[in-house]
């Protein structure tokens, strides 16, 4: 898992891990979810992964697009 650079500092996402066809998000509360091209969608999993990578806006993100369309909770 990827370290989330939380350029804003309120981000309640801690870290990441992307995949050919998937990204597993953690959050600061310590859940973990896979959002996958199958559960979000391509377009929505792309952006997902841009915004991890660049560390601001992933958050907001999820809460407005992708909140409930998670494959699974690992943890």
């Amino acid at each position: 898992m990827e370290k989330y650079a939380n350029n804003n500092r309120d981000s309640g996402v801690s870290g990441y891990q992307i995949g050919s066809d998937y990204i597993l998000i953690e959050f600061t509360s310590g859940s973990i979810y896979e959002y996958t091209n199958a559960s979000a969608g391509v377009g929505n999993i792309g952006t997902m992964k841009s915004l991890a990578r660049s560390g601001s806006g992933l958050n907001s993100f999820i809460n407005r697009n992708v909140q409930h369309k998670y494959s699974k909770k690992i943890r």
